[in-house]
Formats: C-alpha cells, sequence, structure tokens
C-alpha cells in the first residue's frame, strides 16, 4: 500500500485503465474461457413424436407407439404393399429389356411408359347390391434409341370402343365395357413443323385369326394468351375386317377461380361400317384439394347423327381421387346419373367405388 501511495495519481489511473485489457490477453484468461458444445440432433431425435405439436395427431399422446390391431383391412392392405414392392420394378424392367433388345443399344430410353394397372370396382344402383369386379389393364411401351420408332402393346384398342362409353369409361366396370382384343402396333413418330406431332401405327390385334390395322394421329397445342389453352387431335384408322374410321378431337382449359381448373372437350367420330357420326360435348371442372385427393365433377351430352342427328344420353358425374399409399394406390368414388335415349331419358343413379394399384415405375396417375 506504501508503494501505491508513493505512486504519481496519473500512473496508477492508467494501470487501471489498461488492467482489462492485459488480463483479457494473457494466456491465463484465454484458456479460462467457457467453452460451448453444440451437439447435432439425430434424424431420429428431429423426426421423432414427441417434437411435433399435440394439434398434428388425430390421437391421444399414449397412443404414440401401440401397436396396430389386427383387422381384415389390415391384412389385405400389407399384401397389396409387399405385391407392388415385390413385382413393380419387374414391370418397368421389362420395357428396359425389350428397348435394348430392340435397339440393339446397351442403354435404355428413360421416357419407357409401361404399366400394369390392377384393381377393383364396385358399382352400386337402384335396387343393385355393390359387387366388386376385377380389372386389369396393361400397356408395353418401348421407345428404341436409334429411331424414332416405338413398340406398342395394350390390353385395349380404344377404336374398338364405342364413343359413349369412353366418355364414360371411369362410371363404368369390367363386365359393362366392350371386350376389345389386345393389340401391338410398330408406331413412327415425327414432327410436322415446329409443333404438330405425328405418329403413324401398324400391327394387329393379337387374336385368332389376327386382324391388321393402320393409323395415324396428328396432335398440336396453342398457348392462345394467359389463360386459354386449345388442342386439338386428329386420328384416322383402318382395321381390315371393321372398315376404316375418324375422330376429331377439340379441348379447352383455362383456370377459373379459388385453384378450380376449367376444361370442356367436343369430339366427333366417323363409323364408316354403321355410315354414322357419334358426337360428345363434355364440360368438366377439376381442382386438386389437397396433396393426396382431387376431384373433378363433369356433365356430358351425348348423340348420333342416324336416323337423324339426336341426343342419345345427358350424364353427370363427380369423381374423386384419392391417393392412399405412396404414389402407386389409389381410391376413387364416382356418383354418376345419366339420361338415357333408350330409358325415354329416365335418370339411371349409380356409384362407383375403385381400388386400383399402378405396377410401374413412372406413369401419370391423375
Amino acid at each position: 500500500m506504501s508503494s501505491v501511495k508513493g505512486l504519481p495519481l496519473h500512473h496508477l489511473t492508467r494501470c487501471i485503465f489498461f488492467l482489462p485489457l492485459f488480463l483479457a490477453a494473457s494466456p491465463f484468461a484465454l484458456s479460462a474461457e467457457p467453452v460451448v458444445t453444440v451437439r447435432a440432433s439425430t434424424v431420429a431425435e428431429v423426426l421423432s413424436p414427441y417434437r411435433l405439436p399435440v394439434s398434428f395427431y388425430t390421437f391421444e399422446p399414449d397412443d404414440y407407439w401401440a401397436e396396430p390391431v389386427d383387422s381384415w383391412w389390415m391384412n389385405f392392405t400389407n399384401w397389396v404393399i409387399r405385391q407392388e414392392r415385390r413385382h413393380g420394378g419387374t414391370v418397368q424392367n421389362i420395357g428396359a429389356w425389350a428397348d435394348r433388345t430392340l435397339s440393339g443399344s446397351r442403354h435404355a430410353l428413360p421416357n419407357n411408359e409401361s404399366y400394369l394397372r390392377m384393381g377393383f370396382a364396385a358399382e352400386s344402383e337402384y335396387s343393385d347390391p355393390a359387387q366388386f369386379k376385377p380389372e386389369v389393364r396393361f400397356r408395353l411401351d418401348v421407345p428404341t434409341t436409334k429411331e424414332k420408332l416405338r413398340l406398342v402393346i395394350e390390353s385395349e384398342s380404344e377404336e374398338q370402343i364405342p364413343l359413349a362409353e369412353r366418355e364414360r369409361d371411369r362410371q363404368l366396370t369390367e363386365p359393362e365395357r366392350s371386350d376389345t382384343d389386345t393389340t401391338g402396333a410398330l408406331r413412327f413418330l415425327t414432327d410436322v413443323g415446329d409443333a404438330i406431332n405425328l405418329s403413324m401405327d401398324v400391327g394387329g390385334r393379337l387374336r385368332l385369326p389376327p386382324e391388321a390395322f393402320w393409323r395415324l394421329t396428328a396432335r398440336k397445342g396453342w398457348q392462345v394468351d394467359t389463360n386459354w389453352a386449345l388442342n386439338v387431335q386428329q386420328r384416322v384408322y383402318y382395321y381390315h375386317q371393321s372398315g376404316w374410321g375418324s375422330r376429331s378431337w377439340l379441348g379447352a382449359d383455362r383456370p377459373v377461380w379459388n385453384d378450380w381448373h376449367f376444361y370442356t372437350s367436343s369430339e366427333l367420330e366417323w363409323i364408316h361400317r354403321d355410315k354414322k357420326f357419334a358426337a360428345a360435348q363434355i364440360f368438366s371442372v377439376r381442382k386438386r384439394v389437397s396433396p393426396r385427393s382431387v376431384i373433378a365433377p363433369r356433365i356430358g351430352i351425348l348423340g348420333e347423327s342416324q336416323p337423324t342427328w339426336r341426343t342419345t344420353n345427358y350424364f353427370a358425374d363427380i369423381t374423386w381421387r384419392y391417393r392412399a399409399y405412396e404414389d402407386w394406390l389409389f381410391a376413387e368414388l364416382i356418383p354418376a346419373l345419366e339420361f338415357p335415349r333408350e330409358e325415354s331419358f329416365k335418370d339411371q343413379a349409380s356409384l362407383i367405388f375403385r381400388i386400383e394399384m399402378y405396377f410401374a415405375g413412372t406413369i401419370d396417375r391423375d
């Protein structure tokens, strides 16, 4: 204390001012800094049910780890999931193998559209109880790598299905559909100008005796303005036994309100063997209600030119489509109402419930 008292006042002030800086720069001060350790959370911790708010769940917190209750529905869904995982890749690999074999290349194009679609549909009508009917459709679409050539094998032929049936396809179960044979064709693809897509198919109906056919399809689309889009398709075809025919299709669509999308289409088909035209006019709207579900109401008018131009059917339906599991298992509920001429335009109501499974790698499932 005596030495401190002997220091001049200005020296003492300097010592007090520089003392904190000296302590901060000393090795002792560095070693005394607090060490903060940040531990990264594991994926299991981040995705833990306890991290989610209680409002996320529709069950009590005590039921987080409860075992599922055995039921026929659980057993059925588990069986379906196992079948898709076992066979889904096989369907796509068959198309890729055929692509490599036909083209002579070691690689397959990525736009292979082969698929196998299986399902069960039940229809309920007036005084008719619902009964589940199996449905199977498939396509083997093999693009070659050296030329614009495809090998296309399909379970049904559109040209052999009446226009009225095609427009109401989702309202029908398998026993109500026309029995068309599997077809196989070589498809040549080309472009006319910058926007017209042209394809020509030469093949046959795979039956005994086989029936050769030929068809030519042209497509073009326009973006009319910021809202309206327009699409046109023209098809001419010839079957050795059924004769020739043609189809003209015009469609337009635009967004409307509150995420709804409006569609309209007009189709006219000439059926040479019957010497008549068949016509259809469809109006519909569509909305993606959630990432899993889509709803699409429709109204339609069907007609024909023989014996005179007349309306043959009015119909309306609402399709609710729900993605039940991942991106390959879907459910549909379709209430429909039609007024056919053959029933004196008396109302005919029906309700379709359908479960569909897609065994494929890539497909537009909407």
